[in-house]
């Protein structure tokens, strides 16, 4: 069943009239036609709907039902990503928001290779939020991970307040996961070019662990879905 997000709060609505980009999906992309269902959710619950009526402005619908749904991983996860060009950064979001990350931020490191200012910076924002939006449409999740605006790499290790905080790295230790019990984590991926050695030493000062993840060298796109999928087994909702 086609899966929607709603900008609108459902929760005590009977009908709900959407517009924008979701309506222009709906309608002129699917096609669907009055009388079809589909789910709808808003970040908080997801609901059963049907179509009444749509145009290529606006879709009116019925709200039929309260759906059960799984709630979200019990681990609290902040990914610290710097900034991909390219398609990379949108790869990344996608799939770390279907395996479950709570908040990202794209960070600006010394060897990063994108640099993002004023309006170019906003317009990638509401592109990486949407492109999470998409992933939890198709991945069956409810709530929203929060794609933070970029900072540079400093300002956010200042701000870092989970339990565990990792730094994935080469020469960090394999048993770095090795706690009992786990309610929050912080991930910090590098560039493609690496972290500079003073933004590591700068890491491990504010409480980072160096964490190695197998004998090989993972690129910046494959090395947070991999620490992701062993956090969410340690202490998520992978069983």
């Amino acid at each position: 069943m086609r899966r929607f997000f709603s900008p609108r709060a459902l929760a005590g609505q009977q009908q709900l009239e959407l517009d924008g980009q979701v309506v222009r999906h709906m309608i002129q992309v699917l096609r669907l036609q009055p009388g079809e269902q589909v789910q709808l959710f808003d970040g908080q619950c997801c609901y059963l709907a049907e179509l009444l009526e749509g145009n290529k402005n606006r879709a009116l619908l019925q709200l039929l039902q309260l759906l059960d749904t799984a709630p979200p991983s019990p681990l609290r996860s902040h990914l610290g990503q710097a900034i991909s060009k390219g398609d990379k950064m949108d790869w990344i979001i996608q799939k770390a928001t279907e395996l479950g990350v709570s908040e990202i931020t794209p960070l600006y490191t010394r060897y990063g290779d994108v640099r993002l200012k004023g309006e170019r910076e906003q317009k990638k924002l509401e592109h990486w939020q949407q492109v999470a939006i998409s992933a939890c449409e198709q991945c069956g999740r409810n709530d929203l991970p929060v794609i933070h605006p970029p900072l540079q790499l400093a300002e956010w290790l200042q701000h870092r307040d989970e339990q565990l905080k990792l730094l994935l790295h080469p020469h960090g230790q394999s048993d770095a996961l090795a706690r009992q019990s786990v309610q929050s984590v912080a991930l910090l991926i590098g560039p493609e070019g690496g972290l500079q050695d003073e933004e590591v030493t700068q890491a491990r000062q504010m409480g980072f662990a160096g964490l190695r993840l197998g004998p090989r060298i993972l690129r910046t796109e494959t090395a947070p879905l991999a620490a992701l999928t062993l956090v969410q087994h340690w202490w998520g909702d992978f069983t």
